[in-house]
């Protein structure tokens, strides 16, 4: 299994993946296309969280959308339904090595 670390800009959230994202999504929702958020998509399980981020609940409030407090960057998602089982990575803390090849999915979010 390979893990991927990255950080926001200030390094205050730190990511760990223990998944490797085969392709990325992008979301056209008044959020995602204001903040160039690069989605992978995985179980909870799957990522490991360090630092204090702050969450922010738009819309339907059916999202944490997780930021860093001292850089802005926004990190990840959290459903607050904790039984619902995935979570949202922004791929761009990451090496771009990680994900700038990837295949991209179109994620109509504006519609819903």
């Amino acid at each position: 299994m390979s893990e991927h670390h990255g950080s926001c800009h200030c390094g205050r959230v730190r990511l760990t993946l223990r998944d490797t994202p085969t392709e990325a999504g992008e979301c056209n929702c008044s959020i995602c296309r204001r903040n160039g958020g690069l989605w992978h998509y995985c179980a909870p399980a799957a990522l490991t969280v360090e630092g204090d981020g702050v969450a922010y609940q738009q819309g339907d409030r059916a999202l944490d959308l997780w930021h860093c407090p001292t850089c802005g960057c926004t990190t990840h998602w959290t459903p607050t339904d904790l039984a619902y089982p995935r979570v949202g990575i922004n791929l761009r803390m990451f090496d771009p090595a990680l994900w700038h090849d990837l295949p991209r999915r179109l994620i109509d979010g504006a519609s819903y």
